[in-house]
């Protein structure tokens, strides 16, 4: 009885990733108190929390990093195309939404979209997995905390 509530305890560290859906960084910070509360129980929870805590530390620094990368696309689909930017008494603004710009704002929103839906899949697999008693390994996983 006490290993299924081990794995039952290992399966809500890492669902409580789910908590970035309702307020800002609750991906990292649900799954970082509830494997510090829960560490000492065991060490397959110890292991448990801190891939749930790194994985979802390193897919917010993805998603940071590629937000980056939307900025200069954005500000020059919002800014292209003008040649008068020290004249400003004949500004003209305008969203250029040409072919090239398009493309970059759909391939980026796909690209987004599929991070986010792996990092969804990813949370679910983990969660099934700690539930059966497996020691998950997410990929691509930074180890923040060791």
């Amino acid at each position: 009885m006490k290993q299924n509530r081990e794995y039952t305890n290992a399966f809500l560290i890492h669902i409580s990733a789910f908590a970035g859906f309702f307020f800002p960084f609750g991906n990292i910070i649900t799954p970082l108190i509830a494997w510090q509360t829960l560490k000492d129980r065991s060490l397959f929870l110890d292991e448990q929390g801190k891939e749930a805590v790194n994985f979802n530390i390193s897919y917010t620094l993805y998603v940071f990093l590629l937000s980056l990368l939307f900025v200069p696309l954005a500000i020059g689909s919002f800014f292209g195309r003008h040649n008068n930017f020290i004249n400003f008494t004949n500004f003209d603004f305008h969203l250029d939404l040409g072919l090239p710009n398009l493309f970059g704002f759909i391939g980026l929103g796909t690209v987004a979209g599929l991070i986010y839906i792996i990092g969804i899949a990813l949370v679910i697999i983990a969660s099934l997995k700690a539930k059966e008693g497996e020691n998950y390994k997410y990929p691509l996983t930074i180890k923040f905390i060791k």
